[in-house]
């Protein structure tokens, strides 16, 4: 259950603050994503609350006391094409403006033995975290280009299972991301075919594939398109967030051991509020907007460090594999 009273500490400067605008989360009724929809409307913002369960999100806004005037709901499942391109839509019927879009939601389910498959039929933790956002962003994308606001964002969320230039991403449980040759995506992603390098389903491993697919996209997004549009692109690890949701479907134990280790440990763990203060940051604030970086906190938080760009693995960087990954992306979503 969320509290208003959440522990939350910023970053920034309030003198410092940038712009006030229009941004859409995905995945906001809940963990970073709420908190970051409440950081960013506490700066001003107006944001657009793209959730799968739209009653949920409005418990949650509640429950963080988030006014009704300065949100929207608006009904999407990620998973489901069909449901991106409805939202997608609406968004661009409406007449407010698109200043940033946030890339946040995620479903993670270890524990599973077979793959569960989404409408058209792609590997569901695949088709959610990066088929479903891939579509929207370029669905999104002539909308953000017409804002008017003075830094233009697109902020995908990272995480550092998926970057071996970071420890976490070395551990190989169940295995490093790795998309391999991209042959399970060539094929057409259909059953039997559950993973973006055509081996064997591992649903840690998808989910892993999934944000490194993510983490591709902006690196190609930057590459193809900042220089033309100005818009930013980034991405963003804002520590370990070890109690989120994502990992409701973890076992019990797992749920107590993980937080208290990244607490008492490695120093990496961070309150969904303060990880909702880091993201609305990496939105809003003008001394994130350079274009192209992956923004980290690391294992810094007893310390009160600082955000700094992370470097990235070849894998997430490799610019031959990211055009591979954006063009076979783009006939999975259909618009090839």
């Amino acid at each position: 259950m969320v509290s208003a009273n959440a522990d939350a500490s910023s970053s920034r400067d309030v003198t410092t603050r940038g712009t006030p605008g229009t941004a859409l989360i995905t995945g906001a009724s809940s963990g970073v994503g709420l908190f970051a929809t409440r950081a960013l409307v506490e700066r001003g913002w107006h944001v657009l609350m793209a959730c799968r369960d739209t009653d949920k999100a409005r418990r949650a806004q509640a429950a963080l006391a988030i006014p009704d005037a300065s949100v929207t709901h608006l009904q999407v499942d990620l998973g489901d094409l069909d449901s991106v391109r409805r939202l997608a839509a609406e968004v661009n019927a409406d007449g407010r403006p698109l200043d940033a879009l946030i890339v946040n939601a995620a479903m993670y389910k270890p524990r599973l033995k077979q793959p569960e498959r989404s409408p058209q039929g792609y590997e569901l933790s695949m088709a959610t975290n990066h088929l479903g956002h891939f579509l929207l962003i370029q669905l999104l994308l002539d909308k953000l280009r017409q804002s008017q606001h003075p830094s233009r964002r697109l902020v995908i969320l990272g995480t550092v299972t998926a970057n071996s230039k970071e420890l976490g991403g070395k551990i190989p449980i169940p295995a490093p991301a790795d998309l391999g040759d991209l042959s399970g995506f060539e094929a057409g992603f259909q059953a039997p075919i559950a993973m973006a390098d055509g081996k064997p389903f591992k649903p840690g491993k998808a989910y892993k594939d999934s944000k490194l697919c993510n983490m591709i996209t902006t690196q190609e997004l930057h590459r193809r398109l900042h220089e033309q549009t100005g818009i930013v692109f980034t991405s963003l690890y804002p520590g370990c967030v070890a109690d989120t949701p994502l990992f409701r479907n973890t076992p019990r134990a797992f749920q107590v051991i993980f937080p208290w280790f990244q607490k008492n440990i490695t120093g990496g763990y961070v309150s969904q509020a303060l990880a909702g203060e880091r993201v609305a940051d990496v939105v809003a604030e003008p001394e994130f907007a350079v274009s192209g970086v992956h923004w980290s906190w690391g294992n810094r938080q007893k310390k009160g460090g600082k955000q700094f760009s992370q470097e990235l693995s070849d894998k997430a960087s490799n610019p031959v594999t990211a055009r591979r990954v954006w063009d076979l992306s783009m006939q999975l979503v259909g618009l090839s």
